[in-house]
């Protein structure tokens, strides 16, 4: 993935699918806390709206000034938890925490939870967050604000560290996921690029060019490229390379071929090609993948 619009398609397609709504919904019901896969780049609240999001919180996103404050915290948490897990607290006491999710050595975007407090609040806590919310033009009663803010959730240490730890684990599966779950993008898409598809799962071990593909569903190589980024949200490059390397995932549990011998086989031209791609799309070279599968 070269840009920021890759990454967003990924995190897009991995959001809608099976695998992380049901463990939205499993982490959810479980901790009673909000969940949200966000990408690199978002200028929206991601709780606002969702399941288990704060009751306070959602009040302060109903003005522009307490919501520009809660965006800022945003980009804040987003820059921290680039490369690791991170937490930040707000102006108002309660924290949230996001952990990368990474294909490959690259960030496309963050696992979120939050809208907690990690220690008891006090009542002079609260007088604090009351005023800053009315200074910022928030309409609900001092009542209603006092309700919400101390029936937020109270995390224990151990306990915030147990829910960004879950967090963690997931984030290295969606990494791992993401390449099938591109691959198998069940989004409706012209003929012509399901005619492609099975064209390139048939002959991904020839030397293929984009212009072959096109020529083989009777279209302009042009006309293709566009199409084909548009229905799979990676280029055709990208789409061939994530192909072979999911055969070579499998062939690799095979522990009597050799690299070399994969790498051929499923359509690399150079074995350093292969070791570099493969690197980037997994996050770990051929040879580290192998170690790491069970024995057979």
């Amino acid at each position: 993935m070269n840009s920021h619009n890759d990454s967003n398609q990924i995190i897009q397609t991995l959001a809608e699918s099976k695998v992380y709504k049901d463990y939205e919904r499993a982490f959810s019901e479980t901790t009673g806390l909000p969940l949200n896969l966000r990408p690199m780049e978002s200028w929206q609240l991601p709780h606002h709206g969702r399941r288990n999001e704060n009751p306070f919180c959602a009040m302060m996103a109903e003005r522009s000034r307490t919501c520009a404050a809660c965006l800022q915290v945003q980009q804040e948490l987003a820059e921290a938890a680039q490369c690791g897990p991170a937490s930040v607290t707000c102006q108002f006491g309660l924290c949230d925490s996001a952990v990368p999710v990474r294909t490959g050595q690259k960030t496309i975007g963050y696992l979120q939870t939050g809208q907690i407090f990690r220690r008891k609040p006090t009542e002079a806590q609260f007088d604090r967050a009351a005023k800053q919310a009315a200074e910022g033009g928030v309409t609900s009663s001092r009542e209603e604000m006092r309700k919400a803010y101390f029936q937020t959730p109270v995390l224990s240490l151990k306990h915030h560290e147990a829910a960004v730890n879950l967090l963690h684990i997931f984030a290295d599966h969606l990494g791992l996921v993401s390449n099938q779950v591109m691959l198998q993008n069940a989004n409706a898409e012209p003929p012509m690029i399901t005619r492609a598809k099975q064209f390139i799962q048939e002959h991904h071990t020839e030397d293929l060019s984009l212009g072959i593909v096109a020529r083989a569903v009777n279209t302009s190589t042009f006309y293709f490229c566009k199409m084909f980024k548009k229905a799979t949200g990676i280029n055709f490059t990208d789409y061939l390379s994530r192909i072979r390397i999911e055969k070579a995932k499998n062939l690799l549990l095979n522990p009597n071929l050799r690299i070399s011998e994969i790498a051929y086989q499923v359509g690399f031209q150079s074995l350093t090609h292969f070791n570099r791609i493969f690197k980037k799309i997994v996050g770990q070279s051929p040879t580290t993948y192998r170690t790491h599968l069970p024995a057979v």
